[in-house]
């Protein structure tokens, strides 16, 4: 490892202090069309073609394109007539939005929705709480009621949703064997069915319900779950405040770091009430080191759950805390190396 003489200090911070243009000139690229415009081509375009299509400006769209380029989204061929732009295989892959992996959608909700609760993280950081009363004139004392605060919204947050399981659905799921748990309820975080979608493809004989709030319930039977999807069923309800069905086997896929540890502790024994003996809890969260030093990725998940929750992320000691305190033994932790990590205790 080299000295710290070695480091170029300064190009460092600059490259912090930039990284949200670069998070901006992915989004308004997906927004405006391009890497579904390059795939629908079929063929390279050039920057005037480009910028007919999708009813913009020559000059903007010069400069934005030649960031993706720079970004490795977008490769660009120099010919006699000009440049001519095409999508690069990551973009084709998770920025279109006909893609089986397209994260489109979570692109979307971050630029639309998550930046300007960040536009407030001092006030967060100041106050301890979420920043959706400056954000969105939204109280701040419901974070679901406002992130659902239009249908709109909600499906735009369910489906970014969809775009993560899509990828990170079966890393989870496959953490631990799961096969001998066959009767499944996916707590909360359903939203769009992807991960019970996941969960039955990889463990047929298993079935999945999704237990929601009414109103994401009734857009996912719209939007998201046709009923051909036969092993996988809706539960209407709150679980802070309507009962928990029993069942084996308990998912709750990112709601934890959502709350404060008074409210995990109430979730948490309720399902573990619930629970039938022998069944367990599945965790799917991103896991802090024990001693908060990263990674980089969850610290940043964390601050997120500062501007738009109630909770924030947490170790795999504090997770076995939690369930320990609700009654749950024999707790396992598996790191996937991904996203998200898997935490399993059993009744």
């Amino acid at each position: 490892m080299g000295s710290t003489e070695d480091l170029d200090y300064p190009q460092i911070i600059m490259q912090y202090s930039s990284g949200f243009l670069i998070s901006k000139v992915m989004f308004t690229a997906c927004e405006l069309g391009v890497f579904d415009l390059l795939l629908e081509s079929g063929e390279p375009l050039s920057l005037g073609a480009i910028a007919a299509c999708l009813g913009t400006s020559t000059t903007g769209m010069e400069r934005l394109l030649d960031a993706c380029v720079g970004l490795k989204l977008l490769a660009v061929e120099m010919t006699q007539e000009g440049a001519l732009y095409r999508n690069t295989e990551i973009s084709n892959i998770y920025l279109t939005k006909s893609s089986p992996k397209s994260q489109y959608h979570i692109m979307m909700y971050y630029s639309n929705t998550v930046y300007l609760c960040w536009q407030y993280l001092t006030n967060a950081v100041r106050e301890g709480r979420n920043q959706y009363e400056r954000a969105f004139g939204i109280s701040f004392k419901d974070p679901f009621g406002a992130m659902y605060r239009s249908e709109e919204e909600m499906l735009k947050f369910m489906a970014g949703q969809n775009s993560v399981w899509s990828i990170c659905g079966r890393d989870v799921l496959a953490a631990f064997n799961l096969s001998p748990f066959t009767q499944i309820y996916d707590l909360g975080g359903g939203c769009g069915g992807a991960l019970a979608r996941e969960c039955v493809s990889l463990y047929p004989n298993s079935t999945v319900t999704i237990y929601d709030l009414p109103k994401v319930v009734q857009v996912a039977k719209e939007q998201f779950v046709s009923p051909e999807e036969r092993q996988i069923s809706f539960h209407e309800g709150d679980f802070f405040n309507d009962s928990i069905p029993e069942a084996e086997l308990y998912i709750l896929s990112k709601i934890l770091h959502d709350w404060d540890d008074d409210k995990c502790k109430q979730l948490l024994a309720k399902v573990y009430k619930a629970c039938k003996p022998g069944g367990g809890v599945l965790l799917v969260e991103s896991l802090l080191n024990e001693d908060k030093s990263g990674p980089l990725e969850t610290q940043l998940y964390s601050m997120n759950m500062l501007v738009q929750t109630e909770g924030k992320e947490r170790t795999a000691a504090e997770y076995i805390g939690l369930l320990e305190a609700a009654g749950f033994g024999v707790i396992q932790v598996k790191r996937t190396g991904k996203l998200y990590d898997a935490v399993l205790g059993r009744k």
